[in-house]
């Protein structure tokens, strides 16, 4: 009997639906964040060399 009622208790869904909805966030943020690293790398690099070129040009003058 205890069994049959373990089975029909409900307590726990909620906790078990926002883990899994929780787990499901943070594996899309982590999929997006390997597709936007390397774009941002990038991206960063190419603003470096232009602020080191701009500054070497301006120290030439």
């Amino acid at each position: 009997m205890n069994f049959i009622a373990f089975l029909n208790d409900e307590t726990g869904a909620v906790t078990v639906d926002w883990v899994v909805l929780t787990a499901a966030v943070v594996t899309l943020g982590l999929v997006v964040f390997n597709f936007v690293s390397p774009a941002v790398s990038n991206l960063a690099q190419d603003i470096g060399n232009e602020v080191e070129a701009a500054g070497t040009e301006m120290l030439a003058q």
